[in-house]
Formats: structure tokens, C-alpha cells, sequence
């Protein structure tokens, strides 16, 4: 089933069943202070993520988002269908940077779930297994990733 909107912040265990697809709305376009800010915060001073100059010289000829902060952005998006109600994210596994991200392009999200699967020591939880793609506004991919989400039933 693809799912396009949640009524609620997340989802309780039982919500989620093996090859449900969730669109994650809204998008977000990538602004300059975006990119700026997250490599002050990061202490990422690359030129290649704030020197438009030295940019022009490089494989993409333009400034190039942070990477961290594309899978920053994507894993906020998921938020309100997929991790709202969790208890914890376990993990976050293979991630891939599928393309580069520029300033300007709108992402957009769209997670499958691999696996459901109730704990093994705690009986009132469960584990979600899924995979998050983001697109750009041309729908090139430009980010997967996988994690294990610790959801209440």
C-alpha cells in the first residue's frame, strides 16, 4: 500500500507492514543559508561546499550541499510517518549518496518497510526495518538509507 499522508505523528507498531510505501510531504528546497549554516554548526569548511569560485574549477562547477546535511533533511522528513511515535532510532545502516545536491534542488522522500518484527525482550515494542530514498525535483535519486526504528505497539 503507498501511503501519502499520515493523519497522526507517527505510527504505532501495528501501523507498518512489510512493502508499504510512504511519499513524505512536505519537500524541501535547499536554500543557500542552509548550506551555510549547517557547515558552521559542522565545522565542514570545504571550499567545495562554500567557495563558488573555487567550485567552478571542480568535477560539478558549482557549490556542492554538505552530504550530511541532505541526510539530515531526509531523515527529518520520515519524522512525522515513520519515527513520531519511536522510541529510539537503533541504527542508521548503508547509507549511499546516490547524487550530488546543489543549492536550489527540492528534495522529496519516499520510505519502504523492509521488516516488522516485535522485540525480543521487551513485549509493549517492536522494530521497524525500512529504507529511505530522496529524489531531486527531477527525480534523480540522491540519497538511500537504511535503519531499524524502536516503535511502541
Amino acid at each position: 500500500m503507498i501511503h501519502e499522508m499520515r493523519d497522526s505523528f507517527g505510527g504505532l507498531l501495528g501501523d507498518f507492514k512489510v512493502g508499504d510505501v510512504f511519499k513524505h510531504w512536505p519537500g524541501k528546497t535547499i536554500t543557500e543559508s542552509d548550506n551555510n549554516l549547517f557547515t558552521l554548526l559542522t565545522m565542514n569548511h570545504h571550499p567545495v561546499h562554500l567557495d563558488a569560485v573555487y567550485c567552478k574549477e571542480q568535477q560539478h562547477g558549482k557549490i556542492l550541499v554538505v552530504g550530511t546535511l541532505v541526510f539530515s533533511m531526509v531523515v527529518g522528513m520520515t519524522v512525522s510517518e515513520i519515527s513520531g511515535k519511536a522510541i529510539a532510532n537503533l541504527d542508521y545502516e548503508k547509507v549511499t549518496h546516490d547524487g550530488p545536491v546543489f543549492i536550489g534542488d527540492t528534495l522529496r522522500a519516499e520510505t519502504e518497510i523492509l521488516a516488522v518484527r516485535e522485540s525480543k525482550s521487551k513485549s509493549d515494542r517492536g522494530i521497524v526495518y525500512v529504507e529511505t530514498r530522496a529524489y531531486n525535483q527531477n527525480s534523480d535519486k540522491v540519497l538511500t538509507l537504511r535503519r531499524h526504528v524502536l516503535i511502541p505497539k
